[in-house]
């Protein structure tokens, strides 16, 4: 094995190499999926979830990962069902979990607590989210989601639309991206663009960016990346009002695209993207969410160093 990376805490601790090898072992996992040879590569092993903050796809999909694996699942959900809503520290409660688990997975709604989960413990942690800051998995999968769909990464034009400031999953995705030869247009109000300190982060790589508040950009891209506006992060609700309905994915939009425009989304959605998108085939954020398992069932074994 070509990795080393015993937690998965951002995206920027992973190179080139390290992507494609990440890639290439996923590609290897769908395959043992496929043919129902993944269960108990991971028996006998106990995997923590540890989500603070309101979650569904991320959460099921790594309980479901382990489960795929023949692990076993641990869970606390919310601050109210655990030691911390009675003052315990988060240090304390990772102490704790590493006397119960293999490896924990912890969402969390503070930026930079993943990090400080894991600087309390020897068990691998992986990041499933903290605050406004980074999402790495998701990253991953999207990653992994845009090479299956379009069969590659170099030459490809991706559009970020909505919540370019507080998205921890554009934040994370243009991260890895940098890696490729790929023109990102950035389609948000100057209220929600990209904070400066990632485009800083972008200099010196073989990408290029353009930042527009225009929608029909997308007719010019072969991925769109679409983002609800993230209520639970504004100071100010006035603001999130004021921005929530500003941007809308339908169908007629992405029937103009001058391309085969593959339709993107995190989940979950509000407004942003209508249902009426869902029955094109280029809308890919029901398969998107398959290839998280898989995607998370290799980075689980690689976190515990288990190859396959």
């Amino acid at each position: 094995m070509s990795y080393n990376h015993k937690n998965i805490l951002d995206t920027e601790q992973f190179s080139k190499k390290d992507l494609d090898f990440l890639i290439e072992k996923t590609r290897d996992m769908e395959r043992l999926v496929e043919q129902n040879k993944a269960f108990g590569i991971l028996t006998g092993k106990l995997l923590a979830s540890l989500f603070f903050e309101a979650s569904t796809r991320t959460r099921l999909s790594f309980e479901a990962a382990m489960e795929r694996l023949g692990g076993r699942v641990i869970s606390t959900v919310g601050f109210q069902f655990s030691s911390i809503s009675k003052g315990e520290t988060l240090y304390d409660t990772m102490k704790m979990i590493e006397a119960y688990a293999d490896i924990a997975v912890i969402r969390h709604p503070v930026e930079g607590s993943s990090r400080i989960a894991a600087g309390a413990v020897k068990i691998p942690v992986i990041n499933a989210g903290d605050g406004a800051g980074q999402h790495p998995t998701q990253a991953l999968l999207d990653l992994y989601t845009i090479i299956s769909e379009k069969g590659t990464l170099d030459g490809l034009t991706v559009a970020f639309i909505g919540d370019l400031k507080y998205g921890r999953t554009i934040h994370s995705l243009i991260n890895l991206l940098r890696h490729y030869k790929v023109r990102l247009y950035l389609i948000s109000p100057p209220e929600l663009a990209l904070p400066d300190s990632y485009k800083k982060g972008l200099e010196g790589y073989p990408l290029t960016l353009e930042e527009t508040e225009d929608i029909k950009a997308v007719w010019e891209c072969d991925v769109a990346y679409v983002t609800r506006i993230q209520e639970e992060r504004f100071p100010d609700h006035k603001e999130y009002e004021r921005l929530k309905d500003l941007f809308k994915i339908n169908k007629e939009l992405i029937l103009a695209s001058k391309k085969e425009t593959t339709i993107l989304h995190p989940l979950p959605r509000v407004n942003e993207l209508s249902t009426d998108v869902d029955d094109l085939p280029n809308a890919a954020y029901f398969r998107q969410a398959r290839y998280g398992v898989v995607s998370r069932m290799t980075l689980l074994c690689l976190c515990l160093g288990q190859d396959f």
